[in-house]
């Protein structure tokens, strides 16, 4: 039985998301020449963040695609082959940099302030298996302590930050995956793997929320 799309595409943002954040912790260990030991609780932090924020995310994609198609059948049925809609690129584009951007720059911050807050006393922990024990004790993770007020206040104070860093990233993937790439399978990927590195920067970012 194959896995659904979805399921695939959370998978591999989860496991990207993890590593980016381990990277993240292993250049600021460099920086601040410390020893180079993975604190798990972040990195589980953020391999939930991907697991909640993947699907919607695929589905988005996929009602672009749906939506605005990337190639339109010919006219001229006697010609072979689809062309590029410039159009309907466009408009993915447009739409993927504006309503896309807003909802997951928002997302990210909403989330990793709440499971802050969420967690105050969470530990430095750098064992894999005791984080694994600690993470699946009851009561670790309190989302009635979290202040929904707080947390969109700074959200807000960080939006325009993190929307400028990701400007010099993200158009570019973007017109990558709508012009390249045919699958919104295909386009996941190509987004992971260039959110490895983003990953970093957000890992960074995260640290010092």
């Amino acid at each position: 039985m194959s896995r659904s799309p979805i399921f695939s595409a959370t998978l591999q943002a989860a496991l990207l998301s993890a590593i980016s954040n381990i990277l993240a912790q292993l250049i600021e260990a460099y920086r601040n020449k410390t020893s180079a030991e993975i604190d798990w609780i972040p990195v589980f932090q953020f391999l939930m963040f991907s697991i909640i924020s993947t699907p919607p995310n695929f589905l988005w994609q996929d009602f672009l695609e749906s939506t605005f198609p990337a190639r339109l059948p010919r006219k001229d049925k006697s010609v072979d082959g689809q062309p590029l809609s410039i159009r309907n690129t466009l408009l993915k584009f447009g739409l993927d940099q504006t309503v896309g951007a807003v909802f997951n720059t928002l997302l990210f911050s909403i989330y990793i302030h709440s499971i802050h807050m969420a967690m105050p006393d969470a530990p430095r922990v750098t064992s894999f298996t005791k984080a694994t024990g600690y993470w699946m004790s009851p009561g670790v993770i309190d989302f009635s302590a979290v202040d929904l007020a707080v947390v969109w206040e700074a959200a807000l104070a960080e939006f325009w930050t993190i929307v400028v860093a990701g400007v010099k990233l993200w158009p570019a993937v973007s017109l990558v995956n709508f012009t390249l790439v045919k699958t919104v399978e295909g386009r996941n990927l190509v987004g992971c793997v260039a959110g490895l590195g983003w990953g970093v920067y957000m890992s960074m970012i995260a640290a010092k929320a």
